[in-house]
């Protein structure tokens, strides 16, 4: 941590959106870009390429273009077939906006989904306001307890009725226990005299 790091009254926060588009014969690419005001840190993290029910058992070739200055090279990211490879699972590949999907084989539909990531740029005042939300949030959750020599206690009914119920099975039971029953009842015991 740089020493302007720790004197600035400001920190970032994560904010994460679900996020997805539709490539098709109709549509067969879609750009990603954030508005120019947003002057933080944007990120798309892609999860899935799927096909929809109605594709065709054709090869769909889904690739993407990063727009890096002059340099636009696309790079495949899947190729799909509903009988053989429906859905690919893209362990968090990570993308910088402006990003352009593109559809190069088949007709689709396929469905491009994953995560839009923002840093937000927080004031120290916008902190300690949202600290105070989660902390009235956190109050609210908890349950209240009773003020200290109000009489009443957690769990004195429960006590109570359990209490009676024991005096009440005492009551019930015999003084004397029976005999026992079977084989080598009373060994080691002496008989009662006569």
């Amino acid at each position: 941590m740089s020493l302007t790091d720790s004197t600035d009254s400001r920190s970032e926060k994560p904010v994460s959106i679900l996020w997805g588009c539709e490539l098709s014969s109709g549509r067969s690419s879609y750009t990603f870009q954030v508005p120019e005001e947003w002057h933080c840190e944007q990120q798309l993290v892609l999860r899935t390429i799927c096909l929809g029910e109605t594709a065709r058992d054709e090869f769909h070739v889904v690739e993407v273009v990063a727009e890096d200055g002059d340099s636009r090279t696309p790079v495949p990211l899947a190729t799909l077939k509903p009988s053989v490879l429906p859905t690919a699972m893209l362990a968090g590949l990570e993308l910088t906006p402006p990003v352009t999907f593109h559809l190069r084989a088949g007709s689709g539909p396929v469905y491009v989904s994953g995560q839009h990531v923002s840093m937000l740029t927080l004031s120290s005042d916008e902190e300690d306001e949202e600290e105070e939300e989660e902390e009235e949030e956190a109050a609210e959750e908890t349950p209240k307890k009773p003020p200290k020599g109000s009489g009443v206690r957690k769990g004195s009914a429960a006590k109570k009725r359990k209490l009676e119920k024991e005096d009440e099975l005492n009551s019930l039971a015999p003084e004397d226990p029976l005999p026992s029953k079977g084989r080598g009842a009373g060994r080691g015991r002496k008989a009662p005299k006569k």
